[in-house]
């Protein structure tokens, strides 16, 4: 099992949902970058659960102890090693699912790949919980973006059939970032929050779960950043979004909107503004051209499935037994995951961002 991502910022994340720690290693950090733990913990806690009605009942205090790689308050250049305790864990809740598998979630296929040596309480690897220590690497990819000039924040641009507004020009500052931040339902157009959030409580009432797509921005890239191909800006955030578990698509810009244009319409066209400064009349392509960072804004929206675990009764098999079966689950689950997903989606695109300036640095 590979979990290492990354050539130059690389990320390593180990633990099981319902084991005593998670964590992550970070190798190649640049030595005597001082980290604002504050921060840290301000990013943690908008991912963490328990924060809402809408989200899981689980709480996790999410606190990172770092072990190695930090000295006085500085990167020492040595790997950065975080380890996060897990406290609010029921297992108990997980014994009927040894044999039984739920429908939507990687029980079946972890425990064909590994033999059913893997641990299957609460997802184990696979569960959405290993998704703290990547907060955490996040975190500390943008304190360095920002000592660059470099912001990045997310919104809810869907939830169901309700959509809110694209990012532009005018909310893609700092200052409608650290807004967007501050908001317990991260939307540009405040009008759509009630309905939201009344579908997802009507949902949840239910027994049922719900997605979403986030659209994430990063602002104040410089021009050239990222390689054709293989190594392009899209390749690299691509790689590691779908690490994400629920993430099921991604575009850049107006995405698949693209192929319904003409090319009149699609191209971004340049212009030099009052400042000399180069810059396109639309951001269509997201702030790529050719794998490559035009200066523009860089702009992807994720597609975020339904949340699996759900109360309704579902089909499925005891794979102990061979026989058809119906599970239905108990225990704590969020009936979405958008809201929390957001700063996990931040925190990776930090950390491709961090990675292909480090590559450009060679």
């Amino acid at each position: 099992m590979s979990a290492t991502w990354g050539k130059n910022f690389k990320v390593s994340i180990f633990g099981e949902s319902h084991g005593s720690h998670i964590g992550i290693v970070i190798d190649g950090i640049t030595p005597g970058v001082k980290i604002d733990f504050e921060n840290i913990l301000e990013e943690m806690g908008r991912r963490a659960p328990g924060k809402s009605n809408i989200s899981t009942s689980r709480t996790e205090e999410d606190f990172p102890e770092i072990i190695s790689g930090l000295f006085n308050g500085y990167t020492t250049g040595a790997p950065l090693t975080a380890i996060i305790k897990n406290k609010d864990h029921r297992s108990k809740d997980y014994s009927q699912l040894k044999d039984i598998m739920r429908p939507g979630h990687a029980d079946y296929t972890s425990k064909i790949k590994y033999n059913a040596y893997n641990d299957y309480r609460g997802g184990g690897h696979f569960s959405g919980r290993i998704t703290a220590p990547l907060v955490f690497a996040g975190a500390i990819a943008k304190q360095i973006l920002q000592e660059n000039g470099i912001y990045i924040a997310s919104h809810i641009l869907s939830v169901g059939n309700i959509k809110d507004d694209r990012f532009s020009e005018g909310t893609l500052s700092k200052e409608e970032f650290d807004k967007l931040k501050k908001k317990k339902l991260a939307l540009l157009n405040s009008n759509k929050e009630d309905e939201i959030r009344e579908l997802i409580l009507k949902t949840k009432e239910e027994g049922d779960s719900l997605g979403g797509v986030v659209e994430c921005a990063a602002i104040g890239i410089e021009a050239g950043i990222g390689d054709p191909f293989f190594d392009s800006v899209e390749s690299v955030i691509s790689s590691i979004v779908f690490s994400v578990p629920a993430v099921k698509g991604i575009e850049f810009g107006l995405g698949f909107d693209m192929s319904k244009m003409k090319g009149s319409e699609a191209n971004d066209e340049f212009y030099f503004d009052d400042n000399k400064n180069v810059k396109t009349k639309t951001n269509h392509n997201g702030g790529i051209n050719g794998g490559i960072t035009n200066g523009m804004p860089v702009i992807f929206s994720a597609a975020i499935k339904p949340t699996s675990s759900i109360a309704k009764k579902q089909d499925t098999i005891n794979i102990r037994t061979k026989e058809n079966t119906q599970l239905e689950l108990t225990g704590r689950h969020d009936p979405i995951i958008v809201p929390r997903v957001m700063v996990v989606l931040e925190s990776v695109m930090a950390i491709a961002i961090l990675d292909l300036i480090y590559g450009s640095r060679i």
